[in-house]
């Protein structure tokens, strides 16, 4: 099934289970308030726990890819990426985080200041469902080979109707863009 309608399809369900909580009573609401709470400290030492086995196992593997132009940028043609496994996984555990922080404070005003209590429960379970499917976690919790979906540099995720456009790592591309950025240097 599509990941995006695997998401969708999972949060109308949460959506409808949601509704049965009575998070009216303040008990109840606690809960949900501390749930939220310890998932969101368990995400962030997660991959506090993942970048530190990244910098302990210190891949230096070189890394080559061309990286496809913003959508709506006005440019055609994508730029040269080289870097290293450590520092790809690096990056990637980094916009993970900051995408967990970006939830986080989300979640604080649709709570504290408009006062709805269920996202606190959709967040919880989709937190860790994310957390669970995240690559990091795949590769560095899990231990899969990094292969297929999991092969450096992960595929862009795909949208509701169409493929993103992902990283291409065929060394004719990498070949012109090593070359556009020569001319570029001159």
């Amino acid at each position: 099934m599509n990941p995006a309608v695997q998401n969708m399809v999972t949060s109308l369900v949460l959506m409808q289970v949601g509704k049965r909580i009575p998070f009216e009573k303040p008990d109840v609401l606690n809960y949900a308030r501390i749930a939220y709470v310890a998932i969101q400290v368990i995400i962030l030492g997660t991959y506090y726990y993942i970048s530190m086995k990244i910098k302990a196992k210190d891949d230096k593997t070189v890394l080559k890819y061309v990286e496809p132009p913003a959508p709506m940028s006005g440019q055609t043609e994508g730029e040269l990426v080289t870097t290293t496994v450590r520092d790809y996984d690096l990056a990637e555990t980094s916009k993970a985080i900051k995408g967990a922080y970006t939830g986080i404070a989300i979640i604080a005003v649709m709570h504290l200041y408009f006062k709805f209590t269920q996202p606190l429960f959709m967040q919880s379970v989709l937190g860790l469902k994310g957390l669970y499917e995240s690559k990091m976690v795949q590769l560095y919790i899990l231990g899969k080979p990094a292969e297929g979906d999991l092969k450096r540099p992960f595929k862009s995720a795909a949208g509701f109707l169409a493929a993103a456009p992902g990283p291409q790592t065929d060394s004719a591309a990498i070949a012109a863009a090593e070359k556009r950025a020569a001319k570029k240097d001159e």
